[in-house]
């Protein structure tokens, strides 16, 4: 990998080229949020298994979607950080896609357009019976008694451990068309979004913005910059806005 001290950018000045970026659980913890489980394998406080897989909804679904309300909670409390609005800013120059592993909607609220949730929104609901029946959730709760235009429960709009993630197909195009990529706040450890970053074309720059930056293997051409998201973040689009 390349340092990324005294390096002039290679977009400075093309304007509208397309910079894609994957943002990961780092720029939102930032803000508060967890958004993945610890180290010690829980995820505030609950096992994985219990509120977090298909087979945790059939069980006690009730659990389940008093986990997520507290998580939804959570999110609407938080507010976006500077490596959300400085992400945003790109948008006067560039064209832009977000693709966030991350549930919450805060690229959003700090102003970005064009925004892939790999994993879905927290902020939305879903039919348990036909997940493409997405709806808005008014507040933060969603009850057991609210149902979709098919009759059957509405649980949130969430990717779950052991469900196949629908979006990638579509990431996984955006990252080959990529003028510019950057990563964001992720260590590449869950898969399949750990290897999006390998559908960049090898000439394509690519920029990894965390203080442990992860290995990558047979990549090229990766700048390094090891710091939190607020800090490189915003240095590296005030470089990329000259």
């Amino acid at each position: 990998m390349k340092d990324h001290a005294n390096q002039k950018l290679p977009l400075q000045g093309v304007r509208g080229a397309h910079i894609v970026i994957l943002t990961g659980a780092g720029i939102s913890a930032e803000s508060g949020l967890k958004t993945f489980r610890d180290s010690d394998g829980l995820w505030e406080g609950y096992n994985i298994e219990d509120v977090a897989t298909p087979e945790a909804w059939q069980r006690d679904p009730a659990l389940v979607q008093q986990f997520y309300n507290e998580r939804r909670k959570s999110v609407l409390e938080a507010e976006p950080n500077a490596a959300h609005y400085a992400l945003a800013k790109l948008e006067g120059k560039y064209k832009v896609t977000i693709i966030t592993q991350n549930i919450d909607d805060l690229h959003e609220r700090a102003g970005s357009t064009n925004v892939v949730h790999l994993h879905g929104v927290i902020t939305r609901s879903q039919s348990s019976k036909n997940a493409r029946l997405t709806y808005p959730i008014t507040g933060w709760e969603l009850g057991m008694d609210e149902v979709c235009e098919l009759g059957s429960p509405l649980r949130p709009h969430v990717v779950w451990f052991g469900e196949m993630v629908p979006m990638i197909s579509t990431a996984s195009q955006i990252c080959a068309i990529a003028d510019l990529f950057i990563l964001v706040g992720t260590s590449l450890a869950v898969y399949p979004a750990s290897g999006l970053i390998n559908y960049v074309p090898d000439e394509i720059p690519k920029y990894i913005v965390d203080p442990k930056v992860p290995t990558v293997y047979n990549v090229a051409n990766v700048t390094k910059i090891e710091a939190k998201a607020t800090v490189g973040v915003p240095e590296l689009v005030s470089e990329l806005m000259r």
